[in-house]
């Protein structure tokens, strides 16, 4: 079975930094793409960021643009979001996602989750 296994994540305050990573067990496949959703209650899952693992450069959603960067490390079937500048909206739990070759924004195309991080920034 494929595990996403996120870690990272806690509470800062506004204008702080967090990283958090993603690791991926059980995959096979030699593409695949990883994302961050955060989960606004009440909205579905919005995503902040993805990679393919052939891409150089990632996806950012325009809210975190300019803040934050995701990164990868292909060897590890690893995700990183290095997140600064924090803002309280951008308080959430982050999920950790992937999918064996989509990499666009509809949270119901990965088929992989992990369990999620709450960011707190205060």
């Amino acid at each position: 079975d494929v595990q996403l296994v996120e870690s990272g994540g806690g509470s800062v305050q506004a204008g702080g930094s967090l990283s958090l990573a993603c690791t991926a067990s059980g995959y096979t496949g030699s593409t695949y793409c990883m994302g961050w959703f955060r989960q606004v209650p009440g909205k579905e899952r919005e995503r902040v960021a993805s990679i393919f693992s052939r891409a150089v450069a990632g996806y950012l959603s325009d809210s975190v643009k300019g803040r934050f960067t995701i990164s990868q490390d292909i060897a590890k079937k690893a995700m990183y979001l290095q997140m600064n500048s924090l803002k309280s909206e951008d308080t959430d739990m982050y999920y950790c996602a992937a999918s064996s070759g989509y990499c666009g924004g509809d949270h119901a195309r990965y088929k992989y989750w992990g369990k999620g991080t709450q960011v707190t920034v205060s």
